[in-house]
């Protein structure tokens, strides 16, 4: 799974290097299919429940699951990332939000809050806590930033399987759940509005949006619990 990690970071660094005004999403797509299978590995998402491409690329008021195409990024659009790489039966996942060119503000805000929530997740996962704890570490920071949370969609457990159980909502009161143990890999992501964290799905049936028409900002970590503690699979950088 670290090796997996590592190829889905790669994968990030390399649409982050590639992000300019102009580009198409269905470029960045081709892009991180070629990195992927150039280290053997497949990308998870292709075919996934028939997801037609190898990554997600969500824009503006897309929170999640964007489908590549045509639409080229306009400056001062924000495009969330997501990457899944299947590699020897074990998976890597990762997602992160990037600017194109120069952004408004309270965009640059909103992908920052969002990035900085995950790392409070990430300073959540201890053995001994609560599933929960993670959840409500991610509300906690987001809501005292006047952003929301988006509720129904959430992070996952990681393995064999590019989701397994435990489910880990971004929201929730702290000290519920299971016991958080040594070995266990979660997918943590927080999703995150500019205005309401209401959201709905455009008829490709992929394709979740913000209800309001707020900008979203996503970021995601693979992330196991060791005897030291929590663990990055894909890439601190991106924290």
């Amino acid at each position: 799974m670290r090796e997996a990690g590592r190829i889905v970071a790669e994968v990030l660094q390399e649409m982050e290097n590639s992000i300019k005004p102009g580009i198409t999403t269905a470029m960045l797509d081709k892009i991180a299919e070629k990195l992927i299978r150039s280290y053997n590995a497949e990308p998870a998402f292709l075919g996934y429940h028939n997801f037609p491409a190898s990554i997600c690329t969500s824009i503006n008021n897309e929170v999640v699951h964007g489908i590549p195409g045509l639409r080229r990024l306009a400056e001062g659009d924000i495009i969330s990332i997501d990457v899944g790489v299947r590699l020897k039966g074990y998976h890597g996942d990762a997602a992160a939000t990037f600017e194109v060119g120069e952004v408004a503000p309270q965009a640059r805000r909103l992908i920052d809050v969002t990035r900085l929530s995950l790392q409070e997740a990430v300073e959540a996962i201890k053995a001994g806590n609560r599933l929960s704890d993670i959840s409500h570490a991610v509300q906690a920071y987001v809501e005292k930033n006047s952003l929301s949370v988006v509720r129904n969609y959430v992070g996952h457990g990681i393995g064999e399987d590019m989701h397994e159980e435990p489910q880990v909502p971004n929201f929730g009161q702290p000290g519920r759940g299971p016991v958080l143990q040594e070995g266990i890999v979660l997918a943590i992501e927080p999703m995150v509005n500019a205005g309401s964290w209401e959201v709905k799905v455009l008829d490709d049936q992929w394709t979740v949006v913000t209800a309001d028409g707020s900008l979203s900002a996503h970021f995601e970590h693979t992330i196991a619990l060791g005897n030291n503690g929590p663990e990055i699979l894909t890439s601190p950088n991106l924290v």
